[in-house]
This record gives structure tokens, sequence and C-alpha cells, in this order.
């Protein structure tokens, strides 16, 4: 995760009122609290911490946060299915708008480079397109509902 998505992910978080956001992979984890000042002292201030990290990081942020992100389970795979995963938090949206077709449905079959979905994140609209040429065998979220980094989204049949 480089310098850029840490500060996109603090924004995200300070604009969604969250309290606090973990994300862990293999080499890192990043944990995003908010620490609330007392009434008379000012602007409030989240506190980001990194631990575990190949070089410590604190990076603070300038809006508040205040709610609780619930956490997401990851659904069981087959063995021969390809997860397409979100690559960012945001709000997952099957089309381009509310009377516009699906960019795919179950049994479609996507190549490389097709849009499969848009994230939207802190205003802007993401195309996510396949990184694998398949079937779509099931859709894992709702249309405009919240999902998390690395999410699955979608599982496909390799061709």
């Amino acid at each position: 995760m480089n310098i850029q998505e840490i500060q996109d992910l603090i924004k995200f978080v300070a604009k969604s009122q969250v309290s606090e956001v973990e994300i862990e992979k293999k080499d890192f984890k990043i944990t995003i609290k908010s620490e609330m000042k007392s009434k008379g002292g000012g602007n409030d201030q989240p506190i980001i911490v990194q631990a575990a990290a190949p070089a410590p990081l604190a990076i603070p942020a300038a809006a508040p946060v205040t709610a609780v992100a619930p956490a997401v389970a990851a659904p069981e795979v087959a063995s021969n299915l390809i997860e397409i995963k979100s690559p960012m938090i945001g709000t997952f949206y099957r089309s381009s708008g509310p009377d516009k077709d699906l960019f795919v449905n179950v049994g479609d079959t996507i190549g490389v480079g097709d849009t499969v979905c848009i994230i939207e994140a802190m205003k802007l609209f993401n195309e996510i397109e396949a990184e694998v040429t398949g079937k779509i065998v099931k859709v894992l979220v709702d249309d405009a509902t919240p999902v998390e980094y690395d999410q699955p989204l979608f599982l496909v049949e390799p061709a």
C-alpha cells in the first residue's frame, strides 16, 4: 500500500465517520483510529498508526471520525473459482446509473479489461475491470452497498 492509497483511505474514513478501520496483509497491518479531544480543546484529529510494517508511519488527518465500521466476512470459495476483489473502500454499483444496464450478470462471459462494476470512493466513480477471462458464477455484493478493501465482489469460473 503506497502513501497515496493511505491518504485516500484517511480521507474516506474521515468522511464516512468511522471510528476505527484495520487492514491487514501479509507484510503490513494498518489501523486508523480516532481519538477526540476534550470539548474545549480545538479541532478534533484522528490518530493514524501503522504497525508491523517495514517502516513505522504516522499520518494525521484533518477531519473527525466517529462511527464504527462493520466487519465483513469473506465467503468460502470453490477451489476452481477466482474472486474479483474490491481494490478500494467505497460503494459498489452494478451499473453506471439507475436506468442503465448492469455491467455483468451471472452466466456472462468476461475478458481481461472488461468493466464488471463501479466503486464510488470520495465522490469519484472508479470502473473496476476484470483481470481474468471466464464466466461470472456469482455476484457476492448487493448493488449500492458499501464494500471494504480486498472484499470479494464476484466469483468467476476461469476459461
